[in-house]
């Protein structure tokens, strides 16, 4: 499950970034708003996987709730899996 996590987690951070680095100045540069709704789509699919893998995680390794709590809000920020993953679980 860990494995599957960093997988998610990775592919996540990067939806976000492609989100926010391509798809929304194609939106408001060029007016191509298509582009948002199809890496959208693709980061809020990849951020349901990336929560419930979380979830089912740290009741499996039970984690603490600090430790929970980081790996929830690391979802929010561009790279945060990957923050969350480098910093927090390199031991596991």
């Amino acid at each position: 499950m860990l494995r599957y996590f960093r997988r998610v987690g990775g592919l996540e951070a990067c939806s976000f970034l492609l989100l926010l680095g391509v798809a929304m100045p194609l939106k408001y540069f060029y007016a191509r708003p298509e582009a948002v709704r199809v890496v959208g789509l693709l980061h809020g699919i990849l951020f349901l996987l990336y929560c419930h893998a979380a979830l089912v995680l740290a009741l499996e390794r039970k984690w603490s709730r600090t430790k929970t709590f980081l790996a929830f809000l690391a979802a929010f920020f561009p790279g945060g899996p990957l923050w969350f993953d480098w910093k927090l679980l390199e031991r596991e």
